[in-house]
């Protein structure tokens, strides 16, 4: 019974694990057959790759019909598809995708509960209690994960801002066009952060296929979620309405990031002496207690178990 506990647990997280990694961005279909071609992959190889992307194909497809039935009608579709979007999954099915995972992650780790829980002997309030907790663990894991995504993503954004800007200010004062100067940053950054260019780069393709500068920059703004890249995006939009240098607002603005980049590390480093008191106090300190009390009251006691 052990066994087949730890086998149905095991089948319950590899099927998390493959719809998140359908979540994510595929490759070209184009630049996987060049690579195929190149390669000179076997037929068999190939037919093996179809077969496993068809099965994808049909999981995604029960999947997406899933969360279509549990995200139909909701009011928040729209928040969520944001909450998406900034966390790194644009696809439209990211949506289903995510009602589905949390459906059927809650109730599988329910249904594995209500089985394996009453073979290790629990009484029935505590099998109760225990499908409860492990249902509300499967609804809830996946929202943690997405965020915990989207929050490492806006640390990377912010990282990079200060020399994405410094970038951008020698490419314009170089004489390169706004446009230009960030199609030319959206190559370099790319060794200092992927998600920002991938943003910027995503910017460049909305211009190309005809959205104004001032909307692309809105739609960058609104991808990242970061105050720091609104303000940069009025800033810009602002220049241009005015017609005012954009070399001269671009530099102010990246000492501007700067200072609140040493600003936040001060406050950082402030915030350790606090954190640190914690570990001294509950692991430190009891060892060193131990270590230099410790001899002392055992020659005390000693001493006094003679008397």
């Amino acid at each position: 019974m052990l066994a087949i506990i730890l086998i149905l647990t095991m089948l319950t997280v590899v099927l998390f694990t493959l719809t998140l990694i359908q979540l994510r961005p595929g490759r070209d279909p184009a630049i996987s057959r060049l690579d195929q071609m190149q390669g000179g992959t076997g037929a068999h190889e190939i037919q093996a790759r179809r077969r496993r992307q068809a099965k994808s194909d049909r999981l995604m497809g029960v999947l997406q019909t899933l969360g279509q039935q549990v995200g139909s009608g909701r009011k928040d579709a729209t928040a969520v598809r944001q909450f998406l979007i900034q966390a790194g999954y644009p696809d439209p099915r990211a949506v289903s995708i995510y009602w589905a995972s949390r459906v059927s992650l809650a109730a599988g780790l329910a249904a594995l509960g209500m089985v394996g829980l009453p073979l290790l002997d629990f009484s029935s309030g505590q099998v109760l209690l225990g499908i409860m907790w492990l249902g509300a663990a499967g609804w809830v894991g996946p929202t943690f994960y997405v965020r915990s995504r989207l929050k490492a993503r806006q640390k990377e954004v912010q990282l990079a801002l200060a020399d994405m800007l410094d970038m951008l200010v020698v490419c314009v004062e170089a004489g390169l066009g706004l446009n230009q100067a960030l199609v030319r940053v959206a190559d370099e950054i790319e060794h200092v952060s992927t998600v920002m260019s991938e943003q910027l780069a995503m910017v460049n393709l909305e211009m190309r296929a005809g959205t104004p500068r001032d909307e692309a920059l809105k739609n960058l703004a609104e991808r990242t979620g970061l105050a720091d890249i609104r303000s940069l995006v009025n800033m810009m939009i602002q220049t241009d309405r005015f017609g005012t240098s954009v070399a001269d607002a671009l530099r102010v603005h990246s000492e501007t990031m700067r200072t609140k980049r040493r600003q936040r590390a001060e406050e950082a480093a402030a915030k350790t002496t606090i954190k640190l008191v914690f570990p001294l106090v509950l692991l430190v300190f009891p060892a060193m207690f131990l270590v230099v009390i410790g001899p002392s009251a055992l020659a005390i006691y000693r001493t006094f178990s003679k008397l």
